[in-house]
């Protein structure tokens, strides 16, 4: 049975949650494997909207295993409130896993990520504030706290003491703050430590012995492919690899075990936060999309920015990850346009280009290149087969497929879980 990873193939905000939840029926785990609280998945069951921010989609499906990855960030405080808030609603939340090695988000991980953001003014990268890159850095710096840490107290303040005697330097003589006490960290910390202690385990064992048995394993990215530290639009990025490679870092299978790789696209292009982007729109047509698409962070709460579908941006996530499928997502917000704009390359100083370029100037220069496609007014939130679609819509499918160089095999028509057509099966 097959491995699955499932990762958004724009800037985020692709409509993961959905493309999870589908398959969550059908799967034996789902697995976050990167990123922290700083991601946002809204999944619709029947008339009931969730929003996730650190938990797996898959917390949502009964009979199957949630696990949060090694390779995630984890905030405590956050976890329980939002395994709390699912509970109240009826929610069972018991078969979650966390790995042990997974590193935590602790209070002076936000203060940094606040202070340093304001600090920076007019050059801010556009974070979340959340601490999500105070705390990679403390993992890649070796002084970072893990979450099997919380049961050892001894050496629990051993490092958080030895973390603060730097950050609490930067605090005091660079951003005038308060330091941070050790001593009420430590206290914080294990508070947390035994309330999540029933859902602490060896991931990386229980996932790759579940493959051993043929179990369905989905791997499921936050943020997207341009949002990848090594791959992204960097220093517009985040700190982790949303990308299918970090699957296999984040959740400790090796790529042998991967079978398919899913890129979930948005039937137009939007972006949160700071950067270049080529196909952004500042009139009518962008406040529409923004508008009838609902583009409003689930995280942040920032509107997104809004633009035309960009095939460059999907050619590149198809080579980098390996796609072997898309789900196309939000086809059903582009109804009542005449036509529609498909940005299908760049020009950069006066050349057309094909690809991605790979210098930040030159994609910060990029214009897009549009060719029109023609656009319906039929509603299409009924349909049930690709046959269903208009003509026009089924067109602009395959324009998009044939563009982005991997097969559409699902299509959202909705936010509802069965607002979707299957065109081929994931499993």
């Amino acid at each position: 049975m097959p491995a699955l990873v499932l990762l958004g193939a724009q800037w985020g905000d692709e409509g993961k949650g959905k493309a999870t939840d589908l398959l969550g029926g059908s799967v034996d785990y789902v697995v976050r494997y990167q990123g922290g609280n700083n991601a946002g998945h809204t999944v619709v069951v029947g008339d009931q909207k969730y929003a996730l921010h650190l938990l797996p989609s898959g917390i949502l499906s009964p009979g199957c295993t949630p696990v949060i990855g090694n390779g995630v960030v984890v905030d405590p405080a956050v976890l329980l409130s939002e395994l709390s808030g699912l509970n109240e609603r009826g929610v069972d939340t018991s078969k979650l896993l966390v790995s042990g090695n997974a590193h935590l988000i602790t209070p002076y991980h936000t203060t940094l990520d606040k202070v340093t953001e304001r600090f920076l003014g007019k050059r801010k990268i556009g974070t979340t504030g959340r601490g999500i890159g105070p705390t990679y850095a403390d993992k890649i710096n070796r002084v970072g706290i893990r979450v099997q840490d919380l049961y050892d107290e001894s050496i629990l303040e051993q490092k958080v003491e030895a973390a603060l005697d730097f950050k609490n330097q930067i605090l005091a003589k660079l951003y005038n703050r308060r330091a941070i006490e050790a001593g009420k960290i430590v206290e914080e910390l294990l508070g947390y430590g035994e309330q999540i202690r029933p859902y602490v385990a060896d991931t990386t064992l229980i996932l790759n012995n579940a493959l051993d048995e043929g179990k369905v394993v989905l791997f499921e990215g936050g943020q997207g492919t341009l949002l990848d530290v090594d791959h992204g639009t960097y220093p517009f990025v985040t700190s982790s690899n949303p990308t299918s490679g970090g699957a296999c870092t984040g959740a400790g299978v090796g790529p042998t075990r991967i079978s398919r790789v899913i890129g979930i696209l948005k039937a137009y292009t939007t972006r949160v936060g700071a950067g270049p982007f080529p196909t952004e729109l500042f009139d009518d047509d962008g406040e529409a999309l923004r508008r009838i698409g609902g583009e409003r962070g689930v995280t942040t709460g920032r509107d997104r920015r809004c633009g035309w579908f960009d095939a460059v941006i999907a050619r590149y996530a198809t080579r980098v990850n390996g796609l072997t499928d898309f789900f196309l997502t939000k086809l059903d917000v582009l109804t009542g346009w005449e036509q529609i704009p498909v940005c299908v390359a760049y020009e950069i100083d006066g050349k057309r280009v094909e690809e991605l370029p790979y210098s930040q100037s030159d994609f910060h220069h990029a214009k897009p290149v549009y060719e029109m496609l023609p656009g319906w007014s039929e509603d299409i939130t009924q349909a049930k087969s690709f046959g269903d679609l208009p003509k026009n819509a089924q067109a602009y499918v395959k324009a998009l497929e044939e563009m982005s160089g991997a097969p559409i095999s699902a299509i959202g028509v909705g936010p509802g879980r069965d607002e979707t057509i299957e065109i081929n099966s994931f499993l």
